[in-house]
């Protein structure tokens, strides 16, 4: 009698057998979910490893408000130096925001620009000790710094306002952002190793930047002009034969009395010599520098011009007519308030593309309206326009006079440049409203070849609302707070529900 001892089918063996499998196959299972998921991990941890170090910003904004300009771009890519940047501004500003997306942006495009935020009202101890170093006397401001170097931009500086409500109460509010104008001109001014030197020039009653009178001082202009990294001296003829060596410009502003004709002569060979002069002349007042501006293509009249439509009390002049030149390519929109200037015009038979390059071309850069005309009487304190000796407008009161190589050669020629204004009062100590101290800054950086600093236009500002009324909002809260939550419940009941109707 033989006995077999192999397990039954479906006996105890086996069954022990079959539930082992199905453990080690559980096991499997949750070993490969477990492994799935490290994986996982570790792809997401490679992807933001990867992503940290090598991405790329886009502005998809419709107006590309936080885009860089290519000037700005090229500026960042030349740096061979670390910029550091402070930014003291209280983050309930207005515009804190834009100032902080912007300099991202600068961030991103140069590793060597590198942003530190302060706030004057809660960092206390360190508001100090950077007030102290950088000379910062008040709030909202983004100081540039380059080791050496250091400039700091003001909010005027990096906003246009508008004033509409103020008679209201009511705080001004900002049309324009030109943060970008300001940082890359900072920046461009650190980074250079030379300094301009620009000379006032004194002894003929002109104005002074050492004087704090509100009528007749230019110590505020002086201190903006030293802002920009522009070294401010002063200067009289006296016994000189030549103006200083490290003279960039001359400034003439406003001069009272008669100059010698050796001191004219001094003034005509520093423009001969490829020299650049700003000039400011009052009316009323014999310089002896008419002939010699003639001979640099730009007349000066005696004359007043006014304007009954760009008027307030008579004696000021609201320019808002500005010519095509990069001085005046950022005054659109902005007005210049001069004091019963003096007509100053291009002679004739200068500018023109066809000039020859020893030539000079002069500029027409603002001009009173239609309505306005040249006074040559003003004397009598009654402007009435006379066909026969007053000059129609739009006068110019402002010109920019340029000699150098003809733009069709390619020749680089450090050229002559000048600029003249009909009046001196526009930057004074009490009247740089407006556009004034705007226009006198454009046409210094022009004259000291510094045209980076002028070609990045502002931002305008477009405020965009979500208007809801009561209706819209009670949708809106049934749609997110009980309406999403009971979408997302629902749709796991329903998957739920089909698993087990498929098992």
């Amino acid at each position: 009698m033989e006995v077999n001892d192999s397990p039954r089918p479906g006996g105890p063996r086996d069954a022990r057998g079959g539930l082992r499998r199905q453990r080690l196959l559980r096991t499997a299972a949750r070993l490969n979910a477990v492994a799935a998921i490290l994986l996982a991990l570790v792809l997401a941890v490679m992807a933001n490893y990867l992503s940290i170090r090598h991405y790329r910003r886009m502005d998809w904004t419709r107006t590309r408000y936080y885009s860089l300009s290519q000037r700005t771009l090229d500026l960042l890519g030349s740096l061979t130096n670390d910029i550091r940047v402070i930014v003291f501004f209280q983050p309930e500003h207005q515009v804190y925001t834009d100032v902080e997306n912007l300099l991202r942006e600068y961030e991103y495009a140069s590793s060597r620009i590198r942003a530190e935020y302060v706030d004057p009202a809660r960092d206390l101890a360190r508001t100090e000790e950077l007030a102290q170093k950088y000379q910062v006397g008040e709030a909202n401001v983004v100081v540039f710094d380059s080791g050496a170097r250091s400039k700091y931009v003001g909010l005027d500086d990096m906003v246009e306002f508008s004033y509409p409500g103020m008679e209201e109460g009511r705080i001004p509010e900002a049309v324009a952002f030109k943060g970008e104008q300001a940082f890359s001109s900072a920046i461009q001014d650190i980074s250079q190793s030379h300094s301009p030197v620009v000379y006032f020039l004194e002894g003929h009653g002109e104005r002074s930047v050492e004087d704090f009178d509100q009528r007749r001082g230019y110590s505020s202009l002086a201190r903006m002009i030293r802002r920009d990294n522009i070294t401010v001296k002063t200067v009289r003829f006296g016994e000189m034969t030549a103006l200083p060596e490290d003279t960039d410009a001359l400034v003439i502003a406003g001069p009272a009395r008669r100059f010698a004709q050796p001191e004219i002569d001094l003034i005509g060979t520093h423009l001969a010599h490829n020299g650049r002069l700003i000039l400011m002349l009052d009316k009323d007042v014999r310089t002896g520098l008419a002939p010699l501006l003639e001979e640099w293509g730009i007349r000066v009249g005696n004359d007043v011009v006014t304007d009954p439509a760009r008027t307030l009390t008579g004696d000021d002049l609201f320019i808002t007519e500005y010519g095509e030149h990069p001085i005046t390519a950022q005054m659109k929109g902005l007005t210049t308030i001069f004091y019963q200037p003096r007509s100053v015009s291009p002679a004739a038979g200068t500018g023109g593309a066809g000039d020859p390059s020893d030539k000079p071309r002069v500029v027409s850069l603002a001009s009173c309206s239609a309505d306005g005309w040249a006074e040559t009487r003003p004397g009598d304190g009654l402007f009435q326009f006379d066909p026969l000796e007053d000059r129609r407008g739009p006068v110019p009161v402002a010109v920019a006079m340029e000699r150098g190589a003809a733009p069709a050669l390619d020749v680089r020629i450090r050229p002559t440049r000048a600029v003249v204004f009909g009046d001196s009062d526009f930057v004074c100590n009490g009247a740089m409203a407006g556009g004034g101290l705007d226009f006198f800054m454009s046409a210094l950086n022009w004259v000291l070849e510094r045209e980076e600093l002028l070609a990045i236009a502002p931002k305008t500002i477009v405020e965009s609302r979500l208007i809801l009324n009561r209706h819209d909002l009670r949708e809106l809260f049934w749609i997110l707070v009980p309406g999403l939550p009971l979408a997302v419940a629902l749709a796991g009941l329903l998957v739920w529900l089909r698993r087990r109707r498929g098992a």
